[in-house]
């Protein structure tokens, strides 16, 4: 005897067959919904994009202590705002674009390096890693800048800085996958110095090149300043005064010139010295020197303006003015580099033992 369905119980079985049909498709489809990660455990969700970790954002929250030398305090800041600093500090505004970011990778390079080698070497507070003086880098606020500057001419020399910066965020200049010694200096006498020839130690990347544009450029090209016979006696240590005949000086000698064209050794007085203890202790401007006998004085006459070792701010300007790019500007200045990311190179780092803090 056949059983014979209701017209409600037929429509509840095809009610019941739609279901199934839709719950089997989402059970093919969606395996994971069904998978567990252990007896009686829900699989935990990951976390937002925004919430995951990454090299970049660590290196953003990484603040660097700076010891204000006037204020005789250390004060922390981010990495980014620190370089802004540096740059506004340490080449002129008026400069080309391309130069001011080749300054800025040069700048984030130095404390990069002092960072990951944990130097704090010249500071005074252990809390800090540099001081914002010319021992390391020269540093200044945005509102020391308004106040240099004027309201007026801050708001378009701020947004230029901000872009050589912004620019080149992160970027950094490395050799052999390592931050480079970034030095830089004012004006070349024409070349730049190799650093065994300033410093005493071989470095690869620090070659003299010629640097022609300082010359036309640069304002501290030449300069020329006198000492009396007793003050060079007495800035030099020397036995006794140096003898002058008919007007002509005697008794200085250069012994060895640099492949940058600076005096390495000289004999004055009868007294061996070398370009850069007579650069320093006459306070000259550059290793490269002329003298002169004239009117009962000693005339010293120099060529560029710094140690020469490294990148040359008005070379790089001028490189700039010909439209050269700022990465075209420090493999010029720095043989063989290469350049990289900050926080490829601080990714995974600790500075616990630097005193060094994030956010």
């Amino acid at each position: 005897m056949k059983y014979k369905l209701t017209r409600t119980q037929q429509s509840w079985i095809r009610w019941l067959a739609v279901w199934l049909a839709s719950f089997t498709a989402i059970v093919v489809l969606v395996p994971g919904l069904l998978v567990r990660t252990g007896p009686g455990k829900e699989p935990e969700p990951a976390p937002p994009a925004a919430e995951q970790p990454s090299a970049a954002r660590q290196q953003d929250e990484l603040l660097i202590p700076v010891y204000r030398a006037k204020e005789k305090r250390t004060e922390k800041m981010a990495l980014e705002q620190y370089v802004r600093g540096v740059v506004a500090a340490e080449m002129p505004i008026e400069f080309e674009p391309e130069a001011l970011k080749a300054q800025a990778m040069a700048a984030r390079t130095y404390i990069v390096r002092r960072l990951l080698d944990g130097d704090q070497s010249n500071v005074p507070d252990v809390h800090a890693l540099v001081t914002d003086t010319t021992s390391h880098q020269a540093y200044v606020t945005d509102e020391e800048l308004r106040q240099r500057w004027g309201d007026e001419a801050f708001l378009s020399r701020i947004d230029k800085l901000k872009r050589a910066v912004e620019e080149t965020r992160d970027l950094v200049l490395t050799y052999q996958g390592k931050p480079i010694e970034a030095s830089f200096f004012s004006t070349s006498n024409g070349y730049t110095e190799n650093s065994e020839d300033y410093w005493n130690f071989t470095v690869p990347y620090l070659r003299s090149v010629p640097s022609p544009w300082d010359a036309k450029l640069s304002p501290r090209y030449k300069e020329t300043v006198a000492f009396t016979s007793k003050e060079l006696q007495r800035k030099l240590g020397l036995p006794g005064a140096v003898p002058v005949s008919a007007g002509s000086p005697l008794g200085i000698k250069v012994i060895e010139k640099s492949q940058g064209n600076r005096i390495k050794k000289l004999s004055i007085g009868g007294k061996l010295l070398t370009g850069r203890e007579v650069r320093e202790k006459l306070g000259l401007n550059s290793s490269q020197f002329q003298w002169s006998w004239s009117g009962g004085e000693w005339r010293f006459t120099t060529f560029g303006y710094g140690h020469g070792v490294g990148m040359s701010q008005w070379g790089a300007n001028g490189m700039a003015m010909e439209g050269r790019k700022a990465e075209d500007i420090v493999k010029y200045y720095y043989a063989g580099i290469a350049i990289d990311r900050a926080s490829n190179l601080l990714v995974g780092k600790t500075f616990q033992q630097n005193r060094f803090s994030r956010v």
